[in-house]
């Protein structure tokens, strides 16, 4: 590591902050966000069902922009877990996606004060006279209540916030310093924080997504979120680099060969979503038993089957199709198509996982058409948007490449096979 130590002085990398116009963006974001929550919040209340569809619709955004930099925390905490080179010149960017968690963890309290509070608009395990008379949600009592999920929602936050800002503050610090030790120090803890962080990801999505119904169970749902989550996480990624290269910025050091490693691992990880997806089907329909059944069959049925069958085609078959040749992921047009494309599926993914639970009888076209259409874009929007503003926030006044890496030039000359 000490012998690339003095092979990093580069013009490129002096003075390659966002300075130039983050600060405006960041205020036009919040603006943005705020406004764009607002409209959903009204339009929430006009709908008259008692705020259930905006808490669905803030949920679902939430749990989205929340994945994405989940997804950059566990590619920082990779880098180091197995002393990747090939990935520093872009690591600062998962590195300020993944200390965005801080915000959001703000941005979550809505949901969590929804619980403490006695709301069972979400969760109908915190309904006391649904457990009651349910004997399977008064089993799982003990595991889903109020108290018990507010202490795990700390856990979590802690673990994701605690991880990412340490990260962050020794590879921003060896900026200065250039301290091979740093280095040492983040690749000797990515073991424990890579348990940590699989640990709370799985709890995490049982908790806030497979428990908006508490009859059903999965033991492969923590993965296939984590799944999502990282397919989410490498096309924002792409897209990050290729419109900040669009601006001027990250022309040298991010070079077609790294853009050509993140569209393979975003490649890599919809083939492994797709995995996740069918294993779980496959075997709850092979066991064919009625408290796994039905989960399905609400999501496949009623109108729910057109979302279904969109993921299949748009989650995995297209992208495999159009992202297996090697110029594909070498064209910044084609990565950035497919980046979008892919950001859109996961939201559906999701979307497809927390809505069914909210509407009974069908896909809710005639809601679209009125306040719900309001509800969910206001969500959707306010969300990014905020989560933009939280991104921009995290960059501050840093460079967007490690300047004194022990492995940057390991990284800057990195060529594919």
């Amino acid at each position: 590591m000490a012998d690339h130590h003095h092979e990093t002085s580069h013009d490129w990398a002096i003075g390659q902050t966002l300075d130039a116009w983050g600060p405006s963006t960041f205020r036009t974001c919040v603006v943005v966000g705020l406004a764009a929550l607002l409209v959903a919040l009204i339009a929430g209340a006009i709908a008259g069902d008692g705020m259930q569809h905006f808490f669905f619709s803030y949920l679902h955004s939430f749990v989205f922009c929340l994945s994405l930099s989940l997804g950059a925390l566990f590619f920082v905490v990779l880098q180091y877990l197995t002393r990747a080179g090939w990935s520093v010149v872009v690591r600062r960017l998962a590195e300020n996606m993944a200390a965005s968690i801080v915000p959001l963890a703000a941005l979550f309290l809505p949901v969590l004060l929804l619980v403490i509070f006695g709301s069972y608009s979400l969760y109908e395990w915190n309904n006391p006279a649904k457990v009651a008379e349910d004997p399977l949600i008064s089993n799982k009592a003990p595991y889903l209540n109020a108290p018990f999920f507010a202490v795990r929602c700390l856990i979590y936050f802690g673990i994701w916030c605690g991880t990412a800002l340490y990260f962050r503050k020794l590879s921003v610090a060896q900026d200065e310093t250039g301290d091979a030790a740093s280095t040492l120090k983040l690749e000797a803890i990515a073991p424990v924080c890579t348990f940590a962080f699989a640990l709370s990801i799985t709890f995490a999505s049982i908790d806030w997504v497979m428990s908006l119904n508490a009859h059903w169970f999965s033991t492969i749902f923590g993965v296939y979120f984590f799944a999502g989550s990282m397919v989410g996480f490498f096309a924002t990624m792409a897209l990050i680099i290729i419109y900040l290269q669009q601006d001027g910025f990250l022309l040298k050091p991010v070079t077609v060969e790294h853009r050509h490693d993140i569209g393979k691992l975003m490649f890599g990880f919809t083939c492994f979503w797709a995995y996740c997806g069918f294993s779980q089907y496959m075997l709850i329909w092979y066991a064919n038993i009625p408290e796994e059944t039905f989960w399905y069959l609400e999501r496949i049925t009623n109108g729910w089957q057109f979302v279904a069958f969109t993921l299949v085609i748009g989650h995995f078959f297209l992208p495999f199709l159009i992202l297996m040749p090697r110029d594909s992921k070498r064209s910044k047009t084609v990565l950035a198509v497919m980046a979008c494309w892919m950001l859109l599926m996961h939201w559906v993914d999701l979307y497809w996982l927390i809505m069914p639970e909210r509407v009974e009888g069908g896909v809710p076209l005639g809601q679209w058409l009125g306040f719900g259409s309001l509800i969910d874009l206001g969500c959707l929007v306010g969300m990014v948007s905020l989560y933009m503003a939280a991104l921009l926030n995290s960059a501050g006044s840093h460079s967007l490449v490690p300047l004194k890496d022990p492995r940057l030039a390991e990284s800057i000359n990195f060529h594919n096979i």
